[in-house]
């Protein structure tokens, strides 16, 4: 599984985890535009100048799209692991947003439940960056121009 400069290797373990994150977002998406529409709506920030059906179209299409790349375009991994933890740094606010405005959505009816969640979001970029082996490229890459 060659990544952009193929000389680097993920591992099995990476590999597993890169399938299960692109099938993750693929299913996250596909909720987005479907059985799970209201939810996600009511996480979109209220200070976002855009209808928030339109929203969650659209970043239901982008997970979607997230997905099918982690799954399918093995050769671009390594760039598909650094848009991916940029997508989850993207969407963070609306984490943000369902605290502060104490919108229960996906049985986080409560400000603790809501905060704990806060915290799974910095493990999702890491998974991404591993399982995708761009964290270890970028290291390689850096260790290089030193």
């Amino acid at each position: 599984m060659p990544t952009t400069n193929n000389t680097q290797q993920t591992t099995i373990a990476q590999h597993i985890g890169r399938i299960v994150l692109g099938l993750a977002l693929s299913f996250a998406g596909t909720s987005h535009l479907s059985w799970s529409r209201d939810e996600f709506q009511a996480q979109v920030p209220n200070w976002i100048p855009i209808n928030s059906d339109l929203v969650v179209i659209l970043s239901g299409l982008v997970e979607i799209t997230l997905g099918l790349s982690l799954l399918l375009w093995s050769r671009q991994r390594v760039v598909t692991g650094w848009v991916v933890a940029a997508f989850f740094v993207l969407i963070f606010p609306g984490n943000i947003a369902q605290l502060v405005n104490h919108t229960n959505a996906f049985h986080l009816n409560t400000d603790l439940a809501r905060t704990v969640r806060l915290f799974f979001q910095p493990l999702l970029v890491i998974w991404a960056l591993w399982s995708t082996g761009a964290w270890k490229a970028w290291r390689s890459r850096k260790q290089l121009t030193h």
